[in-house]
């Protein structure tokens, strides 16, 4: 990285933890207000699939969580997926934040079990999903370093797309899931200034080479043509 790319950088990282670390004050401000002050019940803002009275629920549900532990198990892990969304993507960050959050939500309406399906968790599965999977469609050198990280530091996380626990949607973290490699393959082609092609390329993408064929030209010709 050269000195001139530097300040931007870091404009970028700033940029990028100030909205990830809103949205984690919004959540913790959330249930620090609706446990001391304003008990709420989990029907009125949890997702009720193909409920119609719990359709707001779409929007609301990813907002409240049912303890401190299950907040503070998405809390983390949230911020990080929105951090390196904003840094390393942010021509598309809205967008793709956006899209995985509500098609996660719409998706577990129209088809998960009939339920409260509250918290986090799916949009969760699908920022990281998204990185991951980013990697394998864009083939940049940058995408393949963030999909091995996520890789490493969150593969234990598939075992939450199988029905393991009755109490937890799996579907949010399975939907979840889908939406981030459709994300990651409907954004493929936004690149980013850094995943310019005339400036990166991975070696296993291109050869400059000359090809030579195995046989001289002329080989098979017909002589009496």
């Amino acid at each position: 990285m050269s000195l001139q790319d530097v300040q931007p950088f870091k404009a970028r990282v700033r940029k990028a933890l100030h909205i990830a670390g809103i949205v984690s004050l919004i959540l913790i401000a959330i249930h620090l207000i609706q446990y001391f002050f304003a008990p709420f019940r989990l029907r009125d803002v949890a997702l009720v699939p193909r409920n119609i009275t719990s359709i707001t629920g779409i929007l609301s549900s990813v907002w409240f969580h049912s303890s401190f532990e299950h907040l503070f198990s998405n809390l983390l892990s949230l911020f990080a997926g929105i951090f390196i969304i904003f840094l390393f993507y942010p021509r598309i960050a809205w967008q793709v934040v956006l899209f995985i959050y509500l098609t996660t939500e719409l998706t577990v309406w129209l088809l998960a079990r009939p339920a409260f399906h509250i918290g986090a968790s799916g949009v969760v599965y699908g920022l990281l999903s998204f990185i991951f999977w980013s990697g394998i469609f864009r083939r940049s050198l940058k995408a393949i370093v963030l999909a091995l990280a996520v890789m490493v530091l969150y593969s234990g996380m598939l075992i939450g797309i199988f029905p393991i626990e009755e109490s937890v949607s799996w579907e949010s973290h399975l939907f979840g899931l889908l939406s981030g490699i459709y994300a990651a393959f409907l954004f493929k082609d936004y690149r980013e200034p850094d995943e310019d092609d005339h400036n990166q390329h991975l070696p296993f993408d291109h050869d400059d080479t000359p090809k030579r064929p195995f046989f001289p030209p002329g080989t098979f010709d017909d002589p009496y043509q």
